[in-house]
C-alpha cells in the first residue's frame, strides 16, 4: 500500500490556522457554508439615523462588530452595546470579512471604500465581501465591483427603504444588485435587516431603489396636497386621514407621514437633504436613457425648495411645510384626530 505524506510549511499552518474565512471564500463563492457568527465578522461604516439601528441588530445576534463614522457621538451607543472603533474604513476592513456601508452621498460611498490610502478595499483581504446600503450612482456601483474583483474581492449594491422605522424594526425592503451566489452567501446578515430582493447584476439595485425614490416621492406629493386640500375645505384633516387610510388612496406612506405631519414631526427618517440626492440622481439617469418623468422633476423642485428654506436636516414629511407656502396656509392648528 503507498502513502501520500503531505507536508506542510509553517507558513501555510500559519495560513490555514488564522485564515479560514479566506480559505473558504476563496475556495468557491457558491460555498453551502453559511455566514454566521462564529466564521463572520463584519464592518459597518455609517451610524447615522439608519446604521445605527441595523448594526444593533447584527450585535444582538452576535456577531463581532467594528464600526467607524466620522462623527464619534453617533457611534458611542453601538460602543456600549460592545461594537469595536475602527480609526479609518482601511483599519475596519482589514479586521473584517463582510464590510457594509450606509452614508450620504456618491462622494461618501467613493471615498470610504476607494481612497487608496484610506478606504476600506485597500485594507480588505482576498475573499472579503463589501456591501454598499447608501442609496447612489449605478455607474459608481460598477467602478466599485470592477476594483474589487481586481483585488480577489466582492462587491454587492444593496440599498434599502423603509426609513428609520424599517430599521429599528429589521423590517427594511432590500434591493440588492451583484454575484447572486454571493447575495445568498450574505442571506442570514440581510435577513436581520429586513427582506432581501435580488434585482440583477452590478447596479441594478441601485437602478431598483431609484425607482423606489420615484414612487415615493409623487406618492408623498399627493398625499400632502390631499391634506392641503382638505384642510382649505374646512374638513378635520386626521379624520379625513383617517377615513382614506382604508380605502385605494390608503399607502404604507400615509400609514407612516400622515399622523407625524399633523403633529408637525419633522424629526428625519430620512433627511430631506438625502432625498434632493436620491432624485437628483434620478433625474441624470432619466437623461442617459432619454426618459421624461415630470412627476418625479416637480417632487425633486419641491424638495429643493425646502433645502433653500434651510429645512434640509428635517425629515421627509416636511414637504408640507413647501406646499402650505405656496398656499399661504398652515395645517398647524389642525386637530390630531388619528393616532
Amino acid at each position: 500500500m503507498n502513502y501520500v505524506f503531505y507536508i506542510m510549511t509553517p507558513l501555510t499552518l500559519l495560513y490555514h490556522s488564522f485564515f479560514p474565512f479566506i480559505t473558504r471564500s476563496m475556495a468557491n463563492t457558491t460555498d453551502t457554508e453559511l455566514i454566521s457568527p462564529s466564521n463572520t465578522r463584519v464592518g459597518w461604516i455609517g451610524t447615522g439615523v439608519m446604521g445605527q439601528s441595523m448594526c444593533s441588530h447584527l450585535i444582538k445576534a452576535g456577531y463581532t462588530l467594528t464600526v467607524f463614522n466620522r462623527t464619534l457621538s453617533k457611534a458611542q451607543p453601538l460602543l456600549d452595546m460592545g461594537a469595536h472603533l475602527a480609526q479609518s474604513p482601511h483599519h475596519l476592513a482589514s479586521q473584517s470579512d463582510v464590510v457594509f456601508s450606509i452614508v450620504g452621498y456618491p462622494s461618501d460611498v467613493r471615498s470610504v471604500f476607494l481612497d487608496p490610502t484610506s478606504g476600506a478595499l485597500s485594507g480588505l483581504r482576498h475573499g472579503g465581501i463589501l456591501v454598499d446600503m447608501t442609496t447612489s450612482e449605478p455607474s459608481l456601483a460598477a467602478e466599485i465591483s470592477a476594483a474589487a474583483s481586481s483585488k480577489h474581492c466582492f462587491s454587492i449594491d444593496a440599498p434599502v427603504s423603509g426609513g428609520d422605522l424599517g430599521a429599528k424594526n429589521g423590517k427594511l425592503a432590500i434591493f440588492a444588485g451583484g454575484d447572486e451566489s454571493v447575495v445568498k452567501r450574505l442571506s442570514p446578515l440581510f435577513a436581520l435587516l429586513g427582506k432581501v430582493n435580488y434585482m440583477g447584476a452590478t447596479g441594478k439595485g441601485q437602478f431598483a431603489k431609484l425607482a423606489n425614490q420615484i414612487t415615493i416621492a409623487s406618492t408623498m406629493v399627493g398625499l400632502v396636497e390631499g391634506m392641503v386640500y382638505a384642510h382649505k375645505a374646512g374638513l378635520d384633516v386626521g379624520l379625513f386621514l383617517e377615513a382614506i387610510s382604508s380605502g385605494a388612496a390608503g399607502s404604507k406612506s400615509l400609514d407612516a407621514h400622515g399622523s407625524r405631519i399633523l403633529k408637525r414631526d419633522f424629526e428625519p427618517g430620512f433627511y430631506v437633504n438625502h432625498f434632493v440626492k436620491d432624485l437628483g440622481i434620478c433625474l441624470k439617469e432619466c437623461q442617459n436613457m432619454g426618459l421624461a418623468l415630470p412627476g418625479l422633476a416637480l417632487a425633486q423642485q419641491l424638495y429643493l425648495s425646502l433645502k433653500a428654506h434651510g429645512e434640509g436636516n428635517l425629515g421627509t414629511r416636511a414637504l408640507i411645510l413647501a406646499l402650505e407656502r405656496l398656499n399661504n396656509v398652515s395645517l398647524q392648528s389642525t386637530t390630531v384626530t388619528s393616532s
